[in-house]
């Protein structure tokens, strides 16, 4: 059986994931819960706000990199794999 608390903190998220999920955040459970602790433990919201949106930014770039450069190398052909 869950203690008490236990069970008031999955409530708690459970709530912080549906009002993440109506702002469309794109944060999944786990990473909510990872920003909850974070700022529990001093971490200032707005900052953290901040690295998020720039992770996604340059994961973004990197993902966007890597299908120009395997786009391009199918539209190349075999000669250029050679």
């Amino acid at each position: 059986m869950e203690g008490v608390g236990l069970q008031r903190a999955r409530e708690a998220l459970d709530l912080a994931h549906h009002i993440a999920n109506l702002l469309n955040t794109g944060l999944d459970r786990k990473t909510l819960s990872i920003c909850i602790a974070l700022c529990e433990h001093g971490v200032n919201p707005e900052a953290l706000a901040a690295v998020v949106k720039e992770l996604r930014r340059e994961s973004a770039a990197v993902q966007g990199g890597a299908t120009a450069t395997a786009t391009a190398a199918l539209a190349n052909g075999p000669a250029s794999r050679a």
